[in-house]
Parts: C-alpha cells; sequence; structure tokens
C-alpha cells in the first residue's frame, strides 16, 4: 500500500504538528452532503457537527454558545467572571430556545412594563405570562408581548392595564407536536400550557419553531434546550461554581487546567462524579497517554488533549513541557479509545484541513479558539487597524488574562509573580457564525470525500485497521502544498 499508517508514523522518536503529514486520498462512491459528521462529545453526548468554542473570554460568552449550539456544535462558556455571571450566561443559553419552556419568566399584574423592558435587556425576550402572584403555577391571568407596549411613554404603567388577556392556550400532558400545530394555527406569539385549574405550568414560542425549522442539527437536550458547556478550574471556589452551574442548567463541564495531570483535577474530577452524576464531566489538559489514563479513571466522560499549540499559547517555550499536537491527539485517542472516551483535539487549528486531519487522528470533535474569536459573535468591540477591521484576542495565560482571573488555569492565582504563558493580540473580523460554520462544515464534507470516508465511525475505524494512509510531508512539499509562484493573488474570504 502506498503512504503508512499512523502508528508507523506517530510512534516514531520525532513529534508532528498538523502541517507534517498529509492523508492519502481515498475512493468515492458518495457526494459532499452524504458525509456525516456527527459524533460523540463525550460518553453520552452527541453532536451533529464536531465544533467546540474554546473557554476563553474572548471566545465563548452565551451569543458564541447559542450560536454553535444552533449550528450543531456546542460552546464553553469562559469562567473568568463571577459565579453569578457565569451561570447567568449559561441561563441565556437555556432559555434560548426550547420545546416547553418549563421555567419561563413570570410577571405579576402590579409589576410595570419597565420590568419588561429590563428582562428584554438582560434576555433578549419580553413575551411575558402575567399569573395572579407573579409566578408558575399561579393562576394565568394575560400575556405582555412587544404589541401591548411599543407606543407607551409612561413605562412605569402597571402590566394589569395593558396586558392581552383574550388568549389561547393548551392543556397539561398534549405533545410537542399537538402543541406545535395550535401555535401554528393560533397564529400567536406564545402558547401558555395550563393545568386543569388554569394555572400556569409551561410556555411555547413561536420563534421556537422557526428555529426548529431553520437550525435542523441544532445541539439539544431531552428538554428540548439548547445544549451547552462551561468551564471550571480545579481550585475550592468551583465546588461554588459547579453548584450554580449545575442549577442553570450545564450540559457538561470542562475541568480546565493547562496541566491535567494533578492532584487537583482528580480530586474534583471525582468530587462532581459523586455529587453530580448527571452532569457530564471534560478533563483536560493532557498529551501523553499516561496522563490521560490518570484522569480516565478518575472518571471523565472525554479528554481535551493539547498544551500550548494555541496560536496565542507560549507554553512550549516558556515551560519547555507540552508535545506536537498531531501527535498528542493521535497517541491519546488511540489509548482512550480502550476506555471508550472520546478525545477532543484543542489548539493548533487554523484551517479546515487542520480540523480533518485531528479527526482523522482520532479526535471526536476539536476545539478552536482563535478560528471563532473574530466572529461577530465572540466577546469584544469590533475596532479598525490600518483600515483592517479587527478583535481583540487573548490567550488565558497573557498578562492581560492572567490578571483579570485567567491565573486559576495556571495554578498560579495565589503567586506574587506570575509568569505569562501567552500573549494578546488582534484577529481579522470573520463575520456571523452562521455563515462561518456551514462553510466549515462543507469544506469539511469535501475533506471526508477526499479521503473516501462517509462519516466518522469509519474514519475512525481505517485508521484503527491502518487503512487510512499517511505521508509525511518535506519543508519543500509543505510550500509546494500551498500557494507559490504567483505574482499577487487574492486570499478567499475564508483563508
Amino acid at each position: 500500500m502506498d503512504g503508512f499508517s499512523a502508528e508507523e508514523i506517530f510512534t516514531k522518536e520525532n513529534g508532528f504538528a498538523y502541517n507534517d503529514f498529509i492523508i492519502l486520498p481515498g475512493y468515492i462512491d458518495f457526494a459532499p452532503d452524504e458525509v456525516v459528521l456527527e459524533s460523540n462529545l463525550t460518553r453520552n453526548i452527541r453532536i451533529k457537527n464536531p465544533l467546540v468554542s474554546s473557554p476563553m473570554d474572548t471566545v465563548t460568552d452565551s451569543r458564541m454558545a447559542i450560536g454553535l449550539a444552533l449550528l450543531g456544535g456546542i460552546g464553553i462558556i469562559h469562567y473568568n467572571n463571577t459565579i453569578e455571571e457565569q451561570a447567568a450566561e449559561v441561563r441565556k443559553v437555556k432559555r434560548f430556545e426550547n420545546g416547553f419552556i418549563n421555567d419561563p419568566i413570570v410577571l405579576s399584574p402590579g409589576n410595570t412594563i419597565a420590568d419588561i423592558d429590563a428582562i428584554k435587556a438582560k434576555y433578549g425576550f419580553s413575551g411575558i405570562p402575567i399569573t395572579e402572584n407573579g409566578k408558575l403555577n399561579s393562576l394565568l391571568l394575560g400575556i405582555v408581548s412587544n404589541r401591548d407596549i411599543d407606543f407607551e411613554t409612561d413605562r412605569s404603567k402597571k402590566l394589569l392595564d395593558v396586558m392581552t388577556t383574550d388568549l389561547v392556550t393548551a392543556k397539561m400532558g398534549i405533545s410537542l407536536n399537538e402543541a406545535n400545530q395550535i401555535l401554528k394555527n393560533s397564529k400567536k406569539g406564545k402558547l401558555p400550557i395550563v393545568d386543569d385549574k388554569g394555572r400556569l405550568v409551561a410556555l411555547m414560542s413561536r420563534k421556537d419553531l422557526v428555529k426548529n425549522r431553520e437550525y435542523p442539527l441544532a445541539s439539544k437536550d431531552p428538554r428540548k434546550q439548547l445544549m451547552v458547556g462551561a468551564a471550571i478550574s480545579t481550585r475550592d471556589e468551583s465546588k461554588e461554581r459547579i453548584a450554580a452551574l449545575v442549577e442553570a442548567g450545564v450540559n457538561v463541564v470542562v475541568v480546565d487546567a493547562a496541566q491535567g495531570n494533578s492532584i487537583y483535577e482528580i480530586e474534583m474530577i471525582k468530587y462532581i462524579k459523586k455529587k453530580y452524576p448527571e452532569i457530564e464531566v471534560i478533563g483536560g489538559n493532557v498529551v501523553t497517554m499516561e496522563q490521560s489514563e490518570t484522569i480516565i479513571r478518575a472518571g471523565v466522560d472525554a479528554l481535551r488533549i493539547g498544551m500550548g499549540p494555541g496560536s496565542i499559547c507560549t507554553t512550549q517555550t516558556t515551560m519547555a513541557v507540552g508535545r506536537a499536537q498531531a501527535t498528542a491527539v493521535y497517541r491519546t485517542a488511540k489509548m482512550a479509545r480502550e476506555y471508550n472516551v472520546p478525545v477532543i483535539a484543542d489548539g493548533g487549528i487554523s484551517t479546515i484541513g487542520h480540523i480533518a486531519k485531528a479527526l482523522a487522528l482520532g479526535a471526536s470533535s476539536v476545539m478552536m479558539g482563535s478560528m471563532f474569536a473574530g466572529t461577530n459573535e465572540a466577546p469584544g468591540e469590533y475596532f479598525y487597524e490600518n483600515g483592517v477591521r479587527l478583535k481583540k484576542y487573548r490567550g488565558m495565560a497573557s498578562q492581560e488574562a492572567l490578571e483579570a482571573g485567567g491565573a486559576k488555569r495556571y495554578f498560579a492565582e495565589d503567586t506574587k509573580i506570575k509568569v505569562v504563558q501567552g500573549v494578546s493580540g488582534t484577529v481579522l473580523d470573520k463575520g456571523s457564525i452562521f455563515e462561518y460554520v456551514p462553510y466549515l462544515i462543507q469544506g469539511l464534507k469535501h475533506s471526508f470525500q477526499d479521503m473516501g470516508t462517509r462519516d466518522m465511525a469509519v474514519l475512525h475505524e481505517r485508521l484503527r485497521k491502518g487503512t487510512l494512509r499517511f505521508e509525511l510531508r518535506s519543508p519543500s512539499a509543505q510550500l509546494e502544498g500551498g500557494v507559490h509562484d504567483m505574482y499577487s493573488y487574492k486570499e478567499p474570504k475564508y483563508m
């Protein structure tokens, strides 16, 4: 056979990065749109598209998490904030799209229009049911929507005076499909679900029907809410943080440490799995088989792979510790497969080809920072430098991030002298992830087609059997594989 198996290449004395090798083509008998990218994020969570956003304060808050979940991936909310702030970000994601909204925000007739304004500013919606005492499981009296208050100049007016009382409701126990049909036929924005005594028990939204149609691959939990993850540290304060996150509805927690093979992380993993067995736990970061096995035995449901390959990370240079990312992914994924634990390739990805290579080496998903940092949905504002539209992007071990609380990830929160292991910089405007992610996914499907592989399970099976073939690339081969010998050329929008 041409080329070499991954085992033959990645067990040599050298460590390899994604650019150091190429995947040899396979046989094509299917179209790109027949490729299925669904995979396991963790043991028990599957996502339709294998894209995860990094828990960095210039990458993932609720807007990024909502967008990625709608597009079939998942976002991990950063923890460079207070416990209350992080839990609030998780709630925004969980409230964004539901089938039945089982914990709707409710007000009383005595509340004012100003209270509706505050809810809209915080959560982005304003269709609020009004009950007798302003709580769930109380007698439903009406609903206040934008059309009721848009032209009211007196924002102190009581909701009793503006609410709509001519309501279409559905009885508790109705199926999701039946409730959807009532919403369609009624042409109302909201459908309250009431019990036999007229007390509000749940709510449905017309906007959710539209989103269900537009985003059929959305990552949802059994309650039909968007899935979201959140990062925590190995510090004791994270026990209080995880409690707040669980209450907010988080689906998966990332125990975030630059070097995950520590007693602190092991104890935190065991604590979470014992106290909150329903929560999936991602452990890391690790790069060796030994590190991986240690935290797998502690109880993790997935591994996060990478030490120092990120575009803003200087850990390998500063600390002289880490591993070339492609080798790290292959070696850890091979070991983790024995325990049925998926691995997430974190860092070193700057192209669609890098995503494909990470998956081909055994990763079930990829976590990205810089790839998402310049999008509309990333935290921060755009600014111009020399006529170029940019956004700030910083490593969590950069001077700025350490001062803002990022030192928790590096066991350096209480040290007087903080050693910087990353930089702050800028990234180009990439537009909205609602345009960017579909581009990445379509490119990834073409890559799978070129490899002759229809889905992730087959890809990993070929990797295991050695029928997926690789070849190392010389510096000249890497140069040849890119744009060269041109006087000038125009880069595509997403290079």
